[in-house]
């Protein structure tokens, strides 16, 4: 797998919004409501201007296999990730390997990675419990995951 990771563009508005739709993706969401076209668009607008957030297609080849979001937290040094795999992507390593290059994204630039998932969402729970990420806290539906480990396995 030689997975990279590129800026998202305005042309990628389309491929995003059919990803946060997805059925899968809308259960382990934090926020599972089906997004409208005209809202997207509007978010996507926003997002690619604002300094502290950066979103990632990541690439396998030429094929997008998923994205990646970080967003500064402007009042600590932490960046909060949240990834998606592609629907016909799901299940060959590529969400590991996405998280993976976002964690050095994100340490390369001093900050400390960190994550908020559902309880239910297993794939993402057994993502970054193996890339060395610790549990901090637990509210409701969530839980808060941060970085903790020195070296990526």
């Amino acid at each position: 797998m030689n997975l990279i990771l590129r800026l998202a563009i305005i042309g990628d508005a389309e491929l995003l919004f059919d990803w946060r739709n997805d059925p899968q993706t809308r259960a382990d969401s934090v926020n599972t409501e089906k997004v409208e076209w005209a809202g997207h668009v509007s978010w996507f607008d926003r997002s690619l201007i604002n300094q502290g957030r950066k979103i990632f297609i990541a690439l396998d080849g030429e094929m997008p296999v998923g994205t990646i979001r970080l967003d500064d937290d402007p009042d600590e040094m932490k960046t909060e990730m949240s990834w998606t795999v592609a629907p016909e992507a799901r299940g060959k390593g590529y969400g590991k390997e996405l998280v993976r290059l976002g964690v050095e994204r994100v340490q390369a630039l001093g900050r400390i990675p960190v994550a908020r998932i559902k309880r239910e969402n297993e794939a993402s729970l057994r993502i970054v419990q193996s890339l060395g990420f610790k549990q901090v806290s637990q509210d409701g539906p969530l839980t808060f995951w941060e970085y903790q480990s020195s070296s990526l396995r």
